[in-house]
């Protein structure tokens, strides 16, 4: 049952939401958390947690218990079919977590949630926002059920398609005719003799394939199609696969677990604090999955606002809030210009791939770079760049 009156509310229950709640129960608030959904997904796009994630969030008493359900990777590598690129160790980042830790959304989702239960949170299902009204001391969130709630905070948790972002007439930039890129993903049973410890992003003329390895042995595609099908089978993947996987001993999928499509649009939103309303992850920003850096960005962004919010109920201005807003937001459009170049190295015309790929052997024969490249896909913040020799 919902309060009539909280400090802060949090609308959506993902990994972001539930690390905002965290964050703040961490710090002896506790907030009114509500999502949409009845029960929480067992499916989920993101597959991997960077090292900067993992340091953040073991100030919240999450990345213990999540690395035990985890695959720790210790190299990514870019390929073009059988052909390695170049390799980027992770096992000298500047980190107790020196990996790329591989595991389902729902398992990252899960460990934040009994998290939350222990610090004496939950979650308040199923609860859809329809109605969000502001004023100078707060704001008024109105349910499809007809509740009500008073709070001091709110807090957009809620994803691409915001409710809080919308009601709050917060602009998310971007035409609105724009279809956006379109994606399969799945998670599937492969025969194949790609290493189990690392990610692999393929480079195919087609767009790019992400192979990343899960610790119930199933293995996470995702690949930029022209129009991905309403209901993907197991013949798409192996299409892909054999389209823009190894080719001298090619994948093959034994077995379809589960598949879906989506579309992604590069856009930022345009403020993440307008009065008593605040957005963190996908409601702030979206963007192409390469590089694994959504999820992670959001779970950042998530501890940042958590804390602030909790030393403004402390007593401290809340013109703190607007510094949470102004830090943000360039961290999300560095992130999002990184996975929009990766993509557009993957889509480069075949005149063009010679070079490309000269490119990366140049970068492969140069620690320094690799090294650099490692730290900037671990999603460390800038007081944190400097790597172990």
């Amino acid at each position: 049952m919902l309060p009539e009156q909280t400090d802060v509310l949090v609308v959506g229950a993902g990994p972001t939401g539930l690390a905002v709640a965290v964050t703040l129960a961490a710090h002896g608030v506790r907030a009114t958390v509500v999502d949409g959904l009845a029960e929480p997904p067992v499916t989920s796009r993101a597959a991997v947690v960077h090292a900067g994630t993992l340091e953040v969030l073991d100030r919240i008493g999450v990345s213990a218990p999540l690395a035990a359900r985890g695959l720790p990777a210790t190299r990514f590598s870019v390929r073009d079919r059988d052909r390695v690129l170049v390799t980027v160790p992770f096992d000298r980042l500047p980190s107790r977590y020196p990996y790329a830790l591989l595991v389902s959304q729902a398992e990252t989702e899960a460990v934040l949630a009994e998290r939350l239960t222990a610090l004496g949170g939950r979650v308040l299902r199923p609860y859809r926002l329809t109605g969000l009204d502001l004023d100078a001391a707060g704001a008024t969130a109105r349910f499809a059920g007809g509740e009500t709630v008073r709070a001091r905070w709110v807090v957009g948790a809620d994803g691409m398609h915001s409710a809080v972002r919308d009601l709050a007439g917060i602009d998310f930039g971007g035409p609105a005719d724009d279809p956006g890129e379109s994606f399969l993903l799945a998670d599937v049973r492969v025969d194949s003799d790609l290493p189990r410890d690392q990610v692999s992003l393929f480079l195919g003329r087609q767009g790019p394939l992400v192979w990343a390895p899960l610790p119930d042995g199933t293995v996470r595609l995702v690949a930029t199609v022209p129009d991905a099908p309403r209901e993907p089978r197991a013949r798409h993947f192996q299409a892909l696969l054999d389209e823009r996987g190894p080719a001298r001993r090619p994948d093959r999928v034994t077995e379809l677990l589960w598949g879906s499509r989506f579309r992604i649009h590069h856009r930022i939103a345009g403020t993440y604090r307008s009065g008593p309303v605040l957005l963190a992850g996908d409601a702030a920003h979206v963007h192409s999955p390469a590089g694994g850096q959504g999820m992670n960005l959001g779970l950042r962004d998530a501890v940042a606002l958590g804390d602030t919010l909790a030393a403004v109920l402390a007593g401290r201005p809340d013109q703190l809030l607007d510094g949470y807003a102004a830090a943000r937001r360039p961290l999300a459009e560095e992130v999002v210009g990184f996975a929009d170049r990766l993509t557009r190295l993957a889509t480069v015309p075949p005149a063009v791939r010679p070079l490309r790929n000269l490119l990366f052997r140049v970068v492969a024969g140069l620690p320094p770079v690799r090294r650099k490249i490692a730290v900037r896909l671990a999603g460390f913040e800038p007081d944190r760049a400097v790597i172990r020799r």
